[in-house]
């Protein structure tokens, strides 16, 4: 049998004590030590404030870790970001690794955006890189144009201070205060108009009762008369003065037409001959009756015979 000295004992139980514990703390974190991991990697211009040891994940589920950040040593500036999955799951070479915020106060992780189309991704591959805005990035997105207009309407506003205060000169100010003065008599003098009139109002209260009261009278009645006139047949009446004026409308027809006595007193001009002939000859009659009334009457008193009209004699 094999003895084994103290110090080799120790050695041993401390390298078992070591192994269990890296066990057990990988138990914890839901690691497994003995599965096979795949790496991959990533170059970005700036990451953020990842940090190794962040979270990796494919939508929202925790899949494994960064493993390291170091300075790309071609691209001068470049990081480039090692990290491992501990799943088999499957996704294209084109997929996406994208920086972003997994909390509120802004902490970093990583996460897989998965492409399902072309050649799969093995261990090995570098991922196309990409960087999720954050609050703040947001914030200042929406914030920069709103300062940029803020800052405009403080200069506006500047502008245009200066341009009143250019125009308030001394006579200007006089103006002012004694176009206040004169707005501050002005509503004096409407207070004490609106003081009258509600004297005016109170002392005539009875005036304005017995106003309303004929108002609503008139009312009244101009209700009965819309009433009246609602009883009223309005279509027959007017149908009624449509067949007048149509009545009206033929008869002067038949007048223009030369119809009946009217119409032939106006468009007969051989009746109209007659009657200035006969106006003439009236006229002549009348005339000689008043020139010569011997001609025409005959009168004696004591009965002697008249005498026959001779011409001569009225010339006398």
């Amino acid at each position: 049998m094999i003895k084994l000295s103290r110090e080799l004992k120790t050695g041993l139980i401390a390298v078992i004590t070591i192994i269990l514990f890296i066990w057990g703390f990988s138990f914890i974190k839901n690691d497994n030590i003995f599965k096979k991991e795949r790496i991959f990697y990533a170059t970005y211009n700036n990451v953020q404030g990842l940090e190794s040891s962040s979270l990796v994940t494919i939508n929202g589920l925790k899949v494994g870790k960064i493993d390291n950040i170091s300075f790309h040593p071609q691209k001068k500036g470049n990081l480039i970001v090692t990290f491992s999955l501990n799943t088999d799951f499957q996704f294209s070479n084109k997929s996406i690794a994208r920086i972003y915020s997994s909390d509120l106060i802004g902490t970093k992780s990583l996460s897989i955006v998965p492409n399902y189309e072309g050649k799969l991704s093995v261990s090995g591959d570098t991922l196309k890189s990409d960087i999720e805005p954050g609050v703040f990035e947001l914030l200042n997105d929406k914030v920069a144009p709103l300062q940029s207009k803020f800052e405009s309407m403080v200069a506006n506003t500047d502008s245009i201070m200066q341009s009143l205060n250019n125009i308030l000169d001394v006579k200007t100010e006089k103006n002012i205060r004694t176009s206040i003065n004169s707005l501050k008599n002005t509503l004096l003098t409407f207070e004490k108009t609106s003081i009258s009139l509600d004297s005016l109002v109170v002392g005539n209260q009875s005036n304005f009762n017995d106003i309303l009261n004929n108002s609503k009278d008139i009312t009244q009645n101009l209700k009965q008369l819309t009433d009246s006139l609602t009883d009223v047949d309005i279509a027959a009446t007017i149908t009624k003065f449509h067949k007048t004026i149509s009545d009206l409308d033929l008869m002067l027809t038949d007048i223009n037409a030369g119809k009946g006595s009217v119409g032939k007193l106006l468009k007969d001009d051989q009746l109209y001959q007659n009657f200035t002939n006969a106006s003439k000859e009236l006229e002549e009659l009348l005339r000689d009756m008043k020139l010569h009334p011997k001609r025409f009457v005959h009168f004696s008193l004591f009965g002697k015979k008249a005498k026959a009209y001779n011409p001569k004699d009225s010339l006398k």
